[in-house]
This record gives structure tokens, sequence and C-alpha cells, in this order.
């Protein structure tokens, strides 16, 4: 709290306290209450913690701590970011699924959340029953790019290259079931085509090679790629974006190019453990959804070419819904098994 040195000091606690709390203590004391009372059950009462299932830097850890900061303005208390990656985000969802101290919070995500059920024979929570989700907060879209050198414009000159072409052509991603997988995997199935996967140990890598013209394609966050499209060592053939970017206005969308429905974003929502509270959760709704929209998220996000959200708990739950029977299909006809099994 920004404590003045004017504010006027707890006679017992010897603590500054804010005009806000010598007001409600005031009023307590009209109503005949001890201050102490009136405090017990608003909620949050300690700083709330926001578990990133990933490790630090990319975008996971963006969006968090832009949202953490923006909450921590209205509700009172600090929302601490904490990285607990590992086992592709299970660990850390295992762990919140079973946090009872109401003040707990993970970051979801379409892995954890969409793609780790179809994946794992046996997941250690249940994306449904474990967690309520409270607000959409932001979606990262995924280009798809080509090496300079393929003689492709767009979408459509790519699917037909490719056809006159079956198993000739590679593409690379970060790993077995990455984004950047899925995201390939589901575009072959919608196009009816073949290709090589070849899993990297992440994005660096595996763009060094798309650079270098040992591979023909990826598909990769936006963040990652910008620069290089923009340097022309890569070439963005398509969005999975329902609209197209503003930052690469003349690049059409997969479903503009004729596939109808085709969205494949990355993308975060903040949930917590299906046992907390209702009045804390409907209070964590109002105060995400708030913040997500502010100008200050908004332009965070943006930088990152994220697109900022912030929708209702319903409607996030229904996107969720929407997501998992998106990626279902795409994992068993790609039998696609996460690193080391």
């Amino acid at each position: 709290m920004n404590h003045t040195h004017h504010s006027p000091l707890h006679p017992t606690l010897g603590m500054a306290l804010t005009r806000r709390d010598w007001l409600q203590g005031a009023a307590a004391a009209a109503w005949g209450l001890s201050p102490a009372f009136s405090h017990a059950d608003a909620w949050p009462n300690k700083p709330l913690r926001l578990v990133v299932p990933f490790a630090p830097g990319g975008s996971s850890e963006i969006v968090a701590r832009a949202l953490a900061g923006e909450m921590a303005k209205t509700i009172g208390q600090n929302v601490f970011v904490e990285n607990k990656p590992g086992g592709a985000g299970n660990i850390a969802m295992q762990e919140v699924a079973n946090a009872t101290d109401e003040h707990t919070l993970i970051l979801g995500h379409i892995g954890t959340l969409a793609v780790n059920p179809f994946i794992f024979a046996k997941l250690p929570y249940d994306p449904i029953k474990d967690f309520t989700p409270i607000t959409l907060i932001a979606k990262v879209p995924s280009l798809y790019v080509v090496h300079p050198d393929l003689p492709v414009k767009n979408l459509k000159d790519f699917v037909a290259y490719a056809k006159a072409r079956p198993g000739q052509l590679n593409y690379g991603s970060a790993g077995n079931g990455s984004a950047g997988h899925l995201a390939f995997e589901y575009l072959k199935m919608a196009t009816e085509t073949f290709m090589l996967h070849v899993p990297y140990r992440g994005t660096g890598p595996m763009l060094t090679d798309l650079m270098a013209g040992r591979l023909q394609a990826a598909a990769v966050g936006a963040p990652a790629l910008l620069q290089f499209i923009k340097a022309g060592r890569l070439r963005c053939i398509a969005t999975g974006t329902t609209t197209r970017l503003p930052q690469l206005p003349d690049v059409a969308t997969v479903a503009e190019q004729g596939y109808k429905g085709f969205e494949m974003t990355q993308w975060y929502g903040l949930m917590s453990p299906s046992k907390m509270a209702k009045s804390n959760v409907d209070k964590l709704e109002k105060e995400a959804m708030a913040a997500t929209r502010t100008p200050v998220v908004h332009d965070k996000l943006s930088q990152d070419t994220a697109l900022a959200i912030g929708n209702t708990k319903t409607e996030f739950e229904a996107f969720i819904k929407l997501e998992q029977a998106r990626w279902k299909p795409v994992i068993a006809r790609a039998s696609i098994k996460p690193d080391g099994m």
C-alpha cells in the first residue's frame, strides 16, 4: 500500500493506515463493531499467488505479469506470479487443483486444458472438474511460415505445392506435442496434405534450421516470428486467427483462404481451484475481466502480438469445451505423444 507520512496510526498496531482503512474502521466503530471484525470477511486477506506452469520468459509470463500488475491495483492485495515448470504443465496443475488456501490461482493454457487430456494416458488432474474458469485473458496468434525460397505466396499455393510432393516437405516444431506440432497437424488435417514432422528441442534451434533452408515450413507463435518476417527471412502464408493481424494486414487467415472455422491460437486464461468459494470466484471474475480490458494490459499484450480478451467465466468455459473438441481428433489422427513417451 502507498502510505503517506501523515497517515493516522492504529492505536495498538502502530501501523500507518490508508484513508480507506481509516474510513472502514470509523464506519465499523459507528456500528459498534471492532475494525478487525469488519476486515475478517474481506477477501482476499493476503497476497494472491498466480502460478504459471512454464519456465520464465515467453508469452505465458508476459500475460501473467500484465494481468497480475493490473489486478493488484484494485483487488486490495498484491498478486505474485510464480513459475512452476515441469511435466508439460501437469505438475503445477496438480498442485493448484489441491490448493485449499483460497488465494492460489493458475494460468490455464491450451496445452494443460485442451491438449494434455488427449496426449497423456493418465493426468494427475481433471481440467474440467478440478478448476473453475475465471476469464480468457489472451490469445497469441500462431503463424504459418515457409522458407522464402519456396515458390509459394499463400496457403493455396502451399497446399498445391505440398500435394504435388507428398512426404517430401519437412516442417519443424519445438517438440512433440508442442503448440507448433499441433498447429501444423491441424493444418495438414484441414488441407488433406502429407508432410513430415521434425521435432526440435525448442523454437530457437528449429527457426535456425528453417531460415537456413533445412526445413520448408513451420507454425509458430507470432511473438517469436515477426522480426524475421519483417526482415524477409521467413514468409508468412497464413495466420491462425479469426481475423487478420494489424501487424500483418496483407496476410490472410487460414479460414479466409478456404478453411472455414479454422482457428489456431495459443491461449491463456485465469483459473481457480474448483473448491474456491463462489463469492471469491465472482469477485475474481469481475476484477480479472476489468483488468484484462484496461488499455495498460491491452498495450502490454499487443507489444507481444497477443490479443487481450477478458470474457466472462461462462464464455471461457464454453471456449475450453470448444477447444477440447477441436484438438481431440487432431491428436488422435496424428498419434501425438508427449516427449519421452
